[in-house]
């Protein structure tokens, strides 16, 4: 389902996909994106630090020129990242999510877990190169995960599921144990990093991570 095509409908959709102290960043960002004649699709709802956000689906936007990028703040140039990193063109949110997924900003963590739960293996590479840290217990990139994961249960379970469903459609010949595929490695490190947070367990809804 895809949000109604008017302007300022459209503007409201990608405003509501951060906090509201960056509604300024974004109205910035929002002016050197070019306009598309699609409008994003509906949005997913989490909590981000106390925070409801609704972020869209998909974005059709094409891309702004790398001038135009330029002279964006570094927060304004995390918020264009963020929002095209939901672009449906695989390879620029790709190109995108490298550019965040080591960001130590809160509102983009949603961006990165929700792109876990995506079919791309390049883009699930590219998160877990950038994530050296979810391992490591009491990492900064592991404590900010495993906040948003214990905030969130229910998105990161159908995000788990997405997973299982990709991993079995696609990747299943490749990796023929689900414990083998990046998407429940990167899954197996964002569980132990919100166990750590709330010091209970999290309902599983994946195969047990087994290789063998």
């Amino acid at each position: 389902m895809q949000v109604q095509r008017d302007p300022a409908n459209v503007a409201h959709v990608l405003a509501a996909a951060f906090p509201p102290r960056l509604a300024g960043d974004v109205r910035r960002v929002m002016a050197v994106m070019p306009e598309s004649v699609t409008a994003p699709m509906t949005p997913f709802e989490v909590e981000v630090q106390g925070e409801t956000v609704a972020i869209p689906s998909r974005l059709y936007n094409e891309e702004p020129g790398a001038e135009c990028a330029r002279a964006l703040s570094e927060t304004q140039q995390m918020v264009l990242h963020c929002l095209y990193s939901r672009h449906h063109d695989g390879r620029v949110r790709q190109r995108h999510l490298e550019r965040i997924v080591a960001s130590g900003e809160p509102c983009a963590v949603p961006f990165v877990v929700q792109s876990v739960g995506e079919h791309v293996l390049e883009i699930i590479t590219s998160i877990a190169q950038g994530l050296p840290g979810l391992a490591e217990p009491g990492s900064a990139q592991r404590r900010l995960y495993g906040e948003f994961i214990a905030r969130n249960p229910a998105f990161f379970a159908r995000t788990e599921r997405r997973v299982v469903s990709y991993w079995s459609c696609y990747h299943r010949r490749e990796y023929g144990a689900f414990g083998t595929y990046p998407g429940c490695v990167l899954l197996e490190a964002m569980r132990a990093a919100a166990v750590e947070q709330v010091g209970t367990r999290l309902p599983r809804n994946t195969p047990p991570p087994r290789v063998g």
